[in-house]
């Protein structure tokens, strides 16, 4: 387990990182009263909140974005094991610090997480989403970093930035679409069908009725909820695992192609190219 804390313009950020053999139990409390927003990356451990005689757990973290305001009396539980790696990135502020955060950002925070600027309890949960591609790429690479020194701080300075920048333009998307809790389960099932199937994925109208939404609405919805099209993002989930697996040395180029689910070579390639700017044999 590691864990750093970085202060960045008024800004807590808290980087937790695990990767175990048997199952762990890491618990950790805040030392003040903050706002955060939790950036999860591509470990998939669960996590328990607990506040008072008060629980609630999120059995499936992967790509999660969630926003909430805890003071010193909420306990953040994670269960971390082999196959559930924790990769968590918490960008926080306290509320007294909101009006000193540059470029109006205090503001954007009063307007859009107003719930959590004024709380109601030790722990108030604000709104909560996957990520689209876009910022999941973000996380990933702030875990996986190759600079040293001031440029890797240059680096993660501005990332941190751009994530927020992300985080509340999906955020006015949402609330613009009014897409319902209820609708936001089924596009979430939706999307772990497509993650289970990511070699040989269902078709659209497979997918509109496993997940009881017709097509047209699941089309719509599932762009306006995770910023792209239904199988955009199941490319760009494709060519993430492969260039892990890659760069993991976990598979070889032609081996990372055929698990998840190219069968022509050159077709990966190209698309590798496309999305990452080199080649898959350019890895290093």
């Amino acid at each position: 387990m590691t864990r750093d804390i970085i202060d960045i313009n008024d800004f807590i950020i808290l980087v937790e990182e695990a990767k175990v053999s048997e199952a762990t139990i890491d618990s950790c409390f805040f030392e003040e009263p903050l706002i955060a927003v939790a950036f999860y990356g591509s470990g998939n451990v669960d996590l328990k909140v607990k506040y008072g005689e008060k629980q609630k757990e999120f059995n499936y973290t992967k790509g999660l974005a969630l926003s909430f305001y805890a003071d010193d009396k909420v306990e953040f539980i994670h269960t971390v094991s082999s196959s559930k790696p924790l990769e968590c990135l918490v960008i926080a502020t306290s509320i007294k610090a909101l009006d000193k955060l540059p470029n109006q950002e205090g503001e954007i925070f009063g307007e859009m997480l107003a719930q959590l600027v004024n709380p109601s309890d030790h722990y108030v949960e604000g709104p909560h989403f996957i990520m689209t591609p876009e910022m999941q790429a973000i996380v990933d690479g702030l875990f996986h970093i190759q600079y040293e020194g001031k440029t890797k701080m240059m680096f993660f300075r501005s990332q941190i930035t751009t994530l927020l920048s992300h985080f509340f333009g999906q955020l006015a998307s949402l609330k613009t679409e009014k897409i319902s809790v209820e609708e936001r389960g089924q596009l979430n099932q939706a999307k772990d069908i497509l993650l289970k199937n990511i070699d040989n994925p269902p078709s659209l109208n497979e997918l509109s009725k496993q997940i009881g939404l017709n097509t047209f609405k699941l089309k719509k919805d599932f762009k306006a909820y995770f910023g792209v099209p239904v199988f955009k993002y199941l490319q760009n989930e494709r060519l993430t695992l492969a260039h892990k697996l890659i760069r993991n040395q976990d598979a070889t180029v032609q081996e990372a192609a055929w698990h998840v689910g190219y069968d022509s070579l050159s077709s990966f390639s190209n698309a590798f190219e496309k999305k990452f700017g080199y080649r898959p044999s350019q890895i290093k």
